[in-house]
């Protein structure tokens, strides 16, 4: 019985690559990119001299007395506190909501930040190995994981094959598919941007999306992005990344050459951590908002992460859903 669901998760996990093929890729995708990104947050806030909220108010969801079946919500996770509870947190409230028959869990899969929010804040979040490890010391037989991860890229692959390597300790075992795995979630997630920003596409402001961005080939996703909103008629929306392209100067060229007076900065990503608030909302030089600022335009900055918007957080649980489907034949 193991061994057929592990089968199951396997074959899922493969058909969401297929479909994605090398358009696919987490926004922090690479290893290498991870580390440093996150290296660079860390160095940052052990300086920083901003506020980032209220630890006390994040549930880390790391209990125990789980019983037989586990939900577990994975997330490469933010030390931002405050957004942290408002996407990460309502994601796995939603989730708790729709599955009232399973025990709702976090894990994070970026220890750095787990560190730091350990060392800063006092706050215990359990890293994916910690949650799995509580998982079995709890009995549960029926384990469901789903990721926060945008796309099938080396991120989410990584979560498979950890968890390939604890799957003989449960019955059952399904993972569920990243955020944008179909045509289908494209569509959702492009109506969730733009009805979260329509108060402000007054045809005199470009409303510009940042991603993370990766050097590997999968990074055309972005590209991808921007070309379904333009099939969409989303003419005033523009797609770029921190990292990688379409970049920052990309972006600013695309937007001067419309007649555009005021821009709006938004990131395209699950959190409104440290690249929202710094890369994207910063004063400093190289800052997208200082940038546009520089070259003339009004700049509004939308810290707000995909995981705080209702429609995302469906289009999870709906993956979720699916996944706890493939269990019940």
């Amino acid at each position: 019985m193991k061994n057929k669901v592990w089968k199951l998760l396997a074959a899922g996990a493969g058909a969401a690559a297929l479909m994605m093929g090398a358009v696919c890729v987490q926004a922090e995708d690479t290893t290498e990119a991870v580390t440093e990104a996150v290296a660079e947050e860390a160095e940052e806030e052990d300086e920083e001299n901003y506020e980032t909220g209220d630890a006390s108010k994040d549930n880390p969801r790391n209990q125990d007395e789980i019983g037989e079946k586990e939900l577990l919500v994975v997330s490469f996770g933010t030390s931002f506190n405050d957004n942290r509870v408002a996407t990460i947190g309502a994601i796995e409230n939603a989730m708790e909501e729709a599955f009232p028959e399973y025990s709702v869990r976090r894990g994070f899969t970026a220890q750095i930040i787990i560190d730091h929010v350990k060392s800063r804040d006092g706050e215990v979040i359990d890293n994916f190995g910690e949650a799995l490890n509580r998982a079995i010391d709890n009995g549960v037989k029926t384990l469901v994981v789903q990721p926060t991860h945008l796309m099938n890229g080396l991120e989410y692959n990584d979560v498979i094959d950890e968890l390939a390597q604890y799957a003989e300790e449960f019955e059952q075992v399904a993972v569920g598919d990243p955020l944008l795995t179909t045509d289908g979630d494209y569509e959702v997630v492009i109506n969730a941007i733009t009805e979260d920003t329509k108060a402000q596409d007054d045809g005199e402001t470009a409303i510009v999306f940042m991603g993370h961005g990766t050097e590997a080939e999968s990074n055309q996703i972005y590209a991808a992005m921007q070309e379904k909103l333009t099939e969409a008629g989303c003419e005033n929306y523009f797609v770029g990344t921190v990292e990688a392209s379409p970049s920052l100067d990309d972006v600013l060229a695309a937007v001067q050459a419309g007649e555009y007076t005021k821009v709006v900065l938004q990131p395209l990503m699950i959190v409104a951590g440290d690249h929202a608030n710094n890369d994207m909302a910063g004063d400093e030089e190289g800052a997208w908002k200082k940038t546009f600022e520089d070259a003339g335009y009004e700049v509004i900055c939308n810290l707000k992460g995909l995981g705080e918007m209702p429609a995302i957080q469906e289009l999870l649980v709906a993956h979720a859903q699916k996944a706890m489907d493939s269990l019940a034949g």
